[in-house]
This record gives structure tokens, C-alpha cells and sequence, in this order.
């Protein structure tokens, strides 16, 4: 069964609890309004730490906004009165100079050009305006936006890697990302908006109060059940949204795994795509399905209620015609008196529209505050870390430490414990699931064990500054990074703290092997890797990824070199000119080495042997083999598939050697590959020419590889 066709989260526990009862109306209440508001002013400090003149240019034009219809109507008003005036009083002359003086001498026409040039004044400030305000809208907005983007950037930087693995984090994650687009900027104009509209509606209830006071009172009850169908739906919106956020997340999976380069070869060769299809189809479909309920519940109500207030507003208009044609009112005020009711009724319904937008704008923001409010829980164990002592070589003890991943009860890891000597090599072997990435996670204290202690030194890890912790270690993942910048920049991320130095950039790339496929790019070592943002990029195979990867180890100013499978995608030659320079790197320092090639254990000073996360065996090569344990079991398996593939080469014709460049020099095991010693094999790598010690330098991998790569074991970390 595909991600998201289990259960959703539980959606009570983000709700305010209802009133009990009678008595418990007030605390609820106040846990809803206080909860707005509080929502509302984090809002507002959002803004304000983007630019203080944001807010101010927003007061502004609140004000501006509020008055202008106001202002408006009565200039409409007005000039309809004096045209009528003038029509009343105005006696037309015989000739045009007679009708000019005329117009000139009326006081009624001069009234006429007076509320005609304040109309154009009108025009073009509110336009002015308008215009200048739309331009910093689009400044503004950029900056609120990039504010929270960097707020969030920040604080994902903070979090622990214990949060990424729990899907409550993602469920966060997601939700703030996706509100911090929109959402605050959305919340501040409509803000905004309903100050404007409560400026606009006083005055339009102070005017139409000389025609009828109840006009406005009528339409304001027949806006109270549209404020509740609002109110109820926006919180209903805001909740479904929420708490589908899971059914967002798979719809992004299914369609990013058709539009993910990396993904689309394996999809279209194992004809995925329509699989994923469906299943984001099924996905929508769920989701939708809530949604479309919501929208045609509210949809239905407000239909209704729109019949109603209709008939009400026709109902006003005839009331105020009538005034005007028994001469109570002039017809410039009629004019004025429509507006007002239109700008009440209009007014009341983006009050109550507004104001149910700001309300679900607020619950949406929650996501943000939720997702800020993680907090960080790798941190020194004491008020005043120590510094770790750097540049010289570490003592590490592992001390019965057992780990579970947080929200499982699982343990990975079952009371491990070891020491690692000053610069000791350090092999950690085992079959997939052992626990060997999850060793390295601990140690390096992106996470903390559930039972027991790490020791650095002989103080605990928790009592150094973590920053500085993490600092020592040079460590290439498995799932190494490739960054979609240029070659110098993938390789002097090992040690950012440091002035980026050419001839110690090319050093790293010949360290690693990797200097002659770079020289061979276009731009060297200034070319942009992939093609996610320049037309000139170059994407790397999988080899020479893993190379850049090797050197920013290099690079890096490390004290404890950690390499978990740093050479899985690299040919056998190529893997053992990089261990030969990991020997010269490591020097002195203490190095940790995951891999399941074997051959890389032979000379290390000690190998940890994992099964199901405990440690079932410890010692050198040679004592290992003499157990004649599980490390002789892995061993002698991956040395027997050499040897069956070293007979298949002596079976072959001569002239296959030289059509295969070399094979030849392939390593020759004796007779059934054993030894005559209790070790069944000695001390050098079978990598080398023979395992009678005529490989190469003494190190991770011994001689010389097999031209030959034998399968990959199954085994993992």
C-alpha cells in the first residue's frame, strides 16, 4: 500500500475545547478571542520585522481607503444639486456670448465647475495613490515573504535531525512553507481592510441617519447570520486544510516522483507512472471530496441569505425614491443616499467577510507558530560547554549505549559498547539494518543515545559545544551531498570557515582522483554542476560525484575521519588509489570505515562486527578469522565469490587477458584460498596480487584490486 492511505492525525487536540457548560462559556471565549489576537499581533510582528514603514504605508492607506468613498459621493451628490440648480435658475440667452455671460453670472454654474474640478482632483489622487501603493505592495510583499522564508530556513537549520523523522515535523514543515507565501501579507490587507471599511461605514451611517435611522440598523441584523455562516466556515476550512496536510504531502510525492530527474529513469523502465497517477488521482479525490461538501454547505446559506438582504436593499431604494419625489429630498441626495446604503451593505458584508478571512488567515498561521515553537534539543548537557581540543588525536568510548528513533520503541541499537584509541582504523562490518550509519549518527551527535554514554576524551559528548563537536569530524555519507553549484564551491564545503585557497582546492581534487575529470569540464574547476539553474551545467555520474564528495573530505580540517561507504560507486582501481590516500590523509588521525568490502577490514586495527544493532564481535582481521565467527562467515563468502571469479579467468583463452586489458594480474589465491595459519587467510588484503603480502602500501585496501569486481554483498548498514 502506497505513502497516505493509513489514518490522519487527531484534529482535537489544535481546537479550542468547548464550554462544558453555561459556566464555562467565558473561559472559552477568552481562549478563542485571546487566541486571535495573540495570532493576529504575531502577525503584525512579522511585518514589522520585515520594515517598520510597511506598517506605517498600510495605516495610510487604511485611512485613505475609508475616506475616499465618502469624499466621492458627496462630489457626485453635489454636482447632480447644482445641475439641477442651474437648470432651475439658468435663462438661456439668444446668442452663444449672452449664454456664456449668462453662465458665468449664475452662481449655480459656478458651483457646476467648482464640484467638476474637485471630482478631477478626486480622480487623479485616488489613481496617484492607488498606483504608488500597488508599487509597494510588490516591494513589500517580496520582503515579508523572503523574511519568513528565512525565518523558517533558520529554524530548520536549528532543529534537530531527530525532528526530520517524525511525520508531525513534515506535517509542520509543509503547512508554514506553504502559508509563508501568502498568508501574512493576505492577513495585513485585510486587516487593513476592515479599518478602512468601519471608517467608510460610519461615515455613510451618519449620512443616511437624516433620511431614516433604522436604515442602517436593518442592514446591519441582516448581516449578523452571514457573519456566523462565515465565521463557522472559514474555521472549518481552516481545520479540513490542516489536517489533510498529509494528503498534500502524497499529492506532492506521486507528482514529484514523474517530474524528479533522478527519479524518471527507474519509473519509466519499471512502468511506475501510471501506478503513481492513480494513486495521486485517488489521493485528490479524498481530498477533494471534503473540500467540494465545504464550499457547497457555505455556498447554499449564502445564497439565501443574499435572496433576503436583496429584497431588504430594494425595499430602502424605493423608500428613498419616494423622498425625492415628494421634495423632501433633492435628487443629488438620493444619489448620496443610494451610495451610502450600497457602501452599508456592502461595508457590513466585507466587514463580516473580511473579518472571517483574518480569523481562518490566523488559524492558518498557527502552522507557522507550531512549526517555530520546535524546539532544539541537541545542546551542551552543562551551562558551560567545553571546547574540544582540536588537531590532536581522541580517545572515543562507547558506554552500553542503546537507541531507539524517536516515536518508536524499537531499539537499533542494544548496549554497544567499545573504545576507539587514539588513531586507531576502525572497520564497522554488518549486514543491512545492523546499526552501522546509526553508530556514526550517535557519535557524531546528531543524535543522543536512549541509554548510556558516549565518551570523547573521557567527558562525556554532551558536555562539549556542539558546533565545535561537529567541526572534528570529516565524514563522507553514503547519501553524500550534490549541490547544484560550481566544482570549487562542492569541494570547499568540507571546511567553509576557510579562505578558499585554489592550489588546496586542486590538492583535495588529486587527493580524491577526481582532478583529471575536472580539468576535462568546461569551465574546470568554475563549472556548474547540474542543470537545475544554468544552461551551461554539467551533470556527474554517479563516480564522479562520490569523488567531489572524497574531496571535501579532503579538504576539511577534520581531527576523526568517518567514511561510510565512500567508494560504493567507484571501479575497484579506482577505490584503491583512494584508500591509498586516505592512508596519507589519515596519518595520525583516529578513522572510522563502513563498507562491505571486505577487503578494506584486513589491515585495520580493529573491526566491529554489528547483528540486529549489537556489537557480537571485536578484534583485528586475524582474530576474527580464528573465532571463526560471523566476520569469518561475511569474509570467507565474499572471498570464495573472488576466487570463483579468478577461475573463470584462468579457464579463458590467452588471448582474453590482452582483449581485457590485464586480467592477467588478477589475484592468485592458494589452492582453496586458505591459509595454513588458524586465520584461514592473513593479514593482507585479497585485493592485492596474492595474500601472501605482495599487494601494495599497507592501508584500507592492501595491493592492488582485481581487475574483476565481484558482486556486491547484500549487507547494510
Amino acid at each position: 500500500m502506497g505513502p497516505g492511505f493509513g489514518r490522519h492525525g487527531n484534529m482535537d487536540k489544535y481546537k479550542t475545547p468547548k464550554p462544558e457548560n453555561l459556566q464555562d462559556v467565558p473561559r472559552y471565549l477568552k481562549e478563542l478571542i485571546g487566541g486571535f489576537f495573540y495570532r493576529l499581533f504575531y502577525i503584525f510582528k512579522l511585518v514589522w520585522e520585515s520594515g517598520p514603514w510597511i506598517l506605517f504605508v498600510m495605516v495610510f492607506m487604511a485611512i485613505f481607503d475609508g475616506v475616499m468613498p465618502v469624499i466621492g459621493a458627496s462630489i457626485t451628490a453635489n454636482i447632480l444639486n447644482s445641475l439641477m440648480g442651474a437648470y432651475n435658475t439658468l435663462e438661456v440667452g439668444s446668442t452663444l456670448k449672452e449664454q456664456i455671460t449668462e453662465m458665468l453670472n449664475n452662481e449655480a454654474c459656478r458651483m457646476i465647475v467648482f464640484w467638476l474640478v474637485m471630482q478631477f482632483a478626486f480622480t487623479f489622487i485616488k489613481s496617484l495613490v492607488n498606483n504608488i501603493n500597488n508599487i509597494l505592495k510588490n516591494i513589500y510583499g517580496e520582503l515579508v515573504v523572503n523574511h519568513i522564508k528565512l525565518m523558517i530556513m533558520n529554524k530548520s537549520k536549528e532543529v534537530d535531525l531527530a525532528s526530520f523523522d517524525t511525520p508531525e515535523f513534515y506535517e509542520k514543515l509543509e503547512n508554514a512553507n506553504r502559508e509563508a507565501g501568502h498568508r501574512p501579507i493576505q492577513i495585513m490587507h485585510a486587516t487593513f481592510n476592515v479599518f478602512s471599511t468601519i471608517i467608510s461605514m460610519v461615515s455613510f451611517i451618519a449620512i443616511l441617519a437624516a433620511v431614516s435611522v433604522w436604515a442602517p440598523v436593518i442592514i446591519t441584523v441582516l448581516a449578523i447570520p452571514s457573519a456566523i455562516i462565515n465565521f463557522i466556515y472559514r474555521r472549518k476550512h481552516a481545520m479540513y486544510v490542516r489536517f489533510r496536510s498529509k494528503d498534500r504531502r502524497i499529492m506532492s510525492y506521486y507528482s514529484g516522483q514523474l517530474t524528479t530527474k533522478e527519479k524518471v529513469k527507474e519509473i519509466k523502465l519499471y512502468g511506475l507512472s501510471d501506478l503513481f497517477i492513480d494513486r495521486y488521482n485517488v489521493t485528490f479525490k479524498r481530498y477533494y471530496k471534503g473540500l467540494r461538501r465545504l464550499f457547497m454547505e457555505e455556498g447554499i446559506w449564502h445564497i439565501i441569505l443574499t435572496i433576503i438582504r436583496a429584497g431588504t436593499n430594494c425595499a430602502l431604494f424605493v423608500y428613498i425614491a419616494l423622498q425625492v419625489c415628494n421634495g423632501s429630498q433633492e435628487i443629488g441626495n438620493y444619489s448620496l443616499y443610494v451610495s451610502a446604503l450600497n457602501h452599508i451593505a456592502t461595508g457590513v458584508g466585507t466587514f463580516i467577510s473580511t473579518t472571517a478571512t483574518i480569523y481562518e488567515g490566523t488559524l492558518f498561521i498557527d502552522n507557522m507558530i507550531a512549526f517555530m515553537k520546535n524546539e532544539r534539543t541537541i545542546l551542551p548537557s552543562i551551562p558551560a560547554p567545553v571546547p574540544v581540543q582540536r588537531h590532536t588525536a581522541h580517545t572515543i568510548v562507547f558506554d552500553h549505549v542503546s537507541f531507539s528513533y524517536p516515536g518508536t520503541e524499537r531499539e537499533v541499537i542494544k548496549d554497544v559498547s567499545f573504545t576507539i584509541n587514539q588513531g586507531e582504523t576502525v572497520v564497522l562490518v554488518g549486514l543491512n539494518g545492523a546499526g552501522k550509519t546509526t553508530l556514526i549518527k550517535l557519535l557524531t551527535r546528531l543524535y543522543d543515545p536512549t541509554k548510556g554514554h558516549i565518551y570523547l576524551d573521557g567527558r562525556d559528548i554532551r558536555e562539549y559545544k556542539v558546533e565545535e563537536l561537529y567541526d572534528m569530524f570529516g565524514i563522507i555519507f553514503q547519501d553524500f551531498g550534490r549541490y547544484a553549484v560550481s566544482v570549487t564551491e562542492n569541494i570547499t564545503f568540507g571546511n567553509i570557515g576557510k579562505d578558499i585557497d585554489p592550489e588546496d582546492v586542486k590538492e583535495a581534487a588529486v587527493a580524491s582522483n577526481s582532478a583529471d575529470f575536472i580539468e576535462e569540464l568546461p569551465d574546470k574547476y568554475e563549472t556548474p554542476l547540474t542543470r537545475q539553474f544554468e544552461e551551461n551545467g554539467v551533470d556527474l555520474s554517479g563516480g564522479q560525484w562520490q569523488k567531489l564528495a572524497i574531496a571535501r573530505a579532503f579538504y576539511s580540517d577534520s581531527d576523526v575521519l568517518i567514511l561510510d561507504e565512500p567508494t560504493a560507486s567507484l571501479d575497484p582501481m579506482a577505490e584503491q588509489e583512494i584508500f591509498n590516500r586516505f592512508d596519507e590523509l589519515r596519518k595520525d588521525k583516529t578513522s572510522i570505515f563502513v563498507s562491505h568490502r571486505l577487503s578494506s577490514a584486513t589491515t585495520a586495527d580493529k573491526i566491529l562486527v554489528l547483528e540486529y544493532g549489537q556489537l557480537i564481535e571485536t578484534g583485528s582481521h586475524a582474530q576474527l578469522m580464528a573465532q571463526k565467527g560471523k566476520y569469518y562467515e561475511l569474509f570467507s563468502t565474499q572471498a570464495r565469490r573472488y576466487i570463483e571469479s579468478a577461475g573463470a579467468i584462468d579457464e579463458a583463452p590467452d588471448s582474453y587477458d590482452d582483449r581485457r586489458g590485464g586480467f592477467g594480474d588478477m589475484p592468485s589465491f592458494r589452492g582453496d584460498g586458505f591459509d595454513d595459519d588458524e586465520s584461514g587467510f592473513d593479514d593482507s588484503s585479497f585485493g592485492g596480487r596474492s595474500f601472501r603480502g605482495e599487494g601494495g602500501p599497507r592501508g584500507f585496501g592492501g595491493g592492488r584490486p582485481p581487475m574483476h569486481r565481484p558482486p556486491r554483498n547484500d549487507g547494510n548498514k
